[in-house]
């Protein structure tokens, strides 16, 4: 007999570098609707976590939990705190991604996959997912099975294709060894690179998450459909002003007065097509509010996923201080969101919010040094020698074009990494006191605060999309 599956009405998007938190994740959850937490560099969040002091105490009860009690405690014993650091002293640095990790570093991810995860399902049945960027493969064995290793019911993958993942959550919920395909750029025809996860041996099967594939248009859902190798079990369809990284015009890119790609015809996804797959999905991109949920599931669509009104609610972990510089601003009628081509180190557009002493500002992007030192948008490429090297255009320009890279592509190119960390509170602090600026993403469609107001709980968001 067919497994009934009831599928919710609204995802809560995850955002960012812990916008999405697992308290917001799991205020979502307890509605009945799907709370996310954002997966990207949930290791460094961690670890600059525990070296804060872990207020409350959450991180060492979600630890007692790990399966692995060794391993929790190892990474306690390097990076735990007590009453945390001075304020102002630089924060002990993460291992950067590589496709030969230390055993110690891999460790790190999966331990901090499980803690996000675990606190968002604490104490509750509704359902709680993770979302990962397919760009960030390096990390993607260990920081699934972390996630697995708390239960996670969903997987939701965007920024490039997910062909590789349902095969990987197949034997991850076995515990078996993994190998993913890693992309280097300037590979040979025939060389093979990937990165490998031995899980932990002894352990009871994992329930299999359903994975949700984040994809911009009707050719890609039907081209991962059309295989049940590369399947995945349901569909986000993401228009270009959802909040974050959204895929570039089709065709030729054409900017606007404002420097802004130009969307046209090409870009309305076919949804007659994506619902003729039979699987399920779910429209995001300036869906916030009830009618958008009903023509949603006109069209056939499960329901709707909602980013931006999530991320400025009580629950986000977006700093307090920017979150009411936003709403003020956004009252105001003075909120300027912008889809800049140049300012992910990944190459797809990226949504920033030029406010006053963050990164995204022309004067103090100016003012702040360039480097790279948390790597989760590095790109692998091949060296000379053959071997594989590691290059980003946010770190300084000469080193980039040492690396192969070309000049031009370092200009107005932001680090993400750290400008999204400091958005919750984790910014690093350099020797000689320089703080990291805050950097940060919303979608484009902030129209739904003019029934929510400027002080609001997930909850309320979901009783407004309801």
């Amino acid at each position: 007999m067919a497994e009934t599956v009831t599928w919710p009405a609204v995802i809560q998007g995850g955002m960012g570098v812990g916008v999405s938190g697992w308290r917001l994740a799991r205020a979502v959850a307890l509605t009945g609707q799907l709370g996310v937490v954002s997966g990207v560099a949930l290791d460094t969040l961690l670890v600059r976590r525990l070296q804060k002091g872990d207020a409350g105490g959450h991180i060492r009860r979600a630890l007692a939990h790990f399966p692995v009690r060794a391993v929790a405690d190892a990474v306690l014993q390097r990076y735990f705190v007590s009453g945390g650091t001075a304020a102002g002293h630089p924060m002990r640095p993460t291992p950067k991604l590589v496709l030969q990790p230390r055993r110690h570093a891999q460790q790190l991810t999966i331990v901090a996959n499980f803690v996000e995860v675990f606190l968002a399902k604490e104490g509750h049945d509704g359902p709680v997912g993770v979302n990962y960027l397919e760009k960030i493969q390096t990390a993607t064995p260990a920081s699934v099975y972390g996630a697995m290793l708390a239960g996670v019911d969903y997987v939701l993958m965007g920024a490039g294709l997910p062909t590789e993942i349902p095969r990987l959550l197949d034997a991850l919920a076995a515990h078996q060894p993994v190998r993913l395909p890693v992309a280097v750029h300037g590979a040979l025809p025939g060389e093979d690179h990937h990165v490998a996860l031995d899980p932990f041996a002894g352990l009871p099967p994992l329930p299999r998450p359903r994975l949700l594939a984040i994809v911009s248009s009707a050719t890609l859902a039907v081209y991962l459909a059309r295989d049940e190798a590369t399947r995945p079990d349901g569909f986000v369809l993401e228009t270009a002003v959802a909040g974050g990284h959204s895929a570039p015009p089709r065709g030729r890119l054409v900017l606007d007065d404002a420097g802004e790609p130009v969307y046209g015809p090409r870009d309305r996804i076919d949804l007659a097509a994506v619902a003729s797959l039979g699987l399920p999905f779910w429209l995001a991109g300036g869906q916030c509010g009830p009618e958008f949920l009903t023509s949603a599931r006109a069209a056939g669509a499960a329901g709707v996923q909602v980013g931006t009104a999530f991320a400025l609610c009580r629950e986000s972990a977006l700093d307090d201080g920017l979150k009411a510089r936003l709403l003020a601003s956004a009252k105001a009628g003075n909120l300027v969101i912008r889809n800049d081509v140049r300012a992910s180190p990944t190459g797809f557009p990226f949504k920033t919010v030029p406010l006053a002493g963050t990164a995204a500002s022309a004067r103090t992007y100016a003012e702040r040094p360039r480097l790279c030192d948390l790597g989760y948008l590095r790109t692998p490429f091949r060296q000379a020698n053959g071997g594989v090297g590691y290059r980003c255009p946010a770190e300084p320009a000469d080193e980039y074009a040492r690396k192969g890279g070309a000049a031009g592509e370092t200009e107005g190119s932001l680090c993400l990494c750290n400008g999204l960390m400091a958005t919750v509170g984790f910014g690093q602090v350099r020797p000689g006191g320089y703080a990291e600026p805050p950097l940060i993403t919303l979608g484009q469609d902030v129209s739904f605060l003019a029934q929510l107001g400027d002080d609001y709980s997930a909850a309320d968001v979901i009783r407004y999309l309801r």
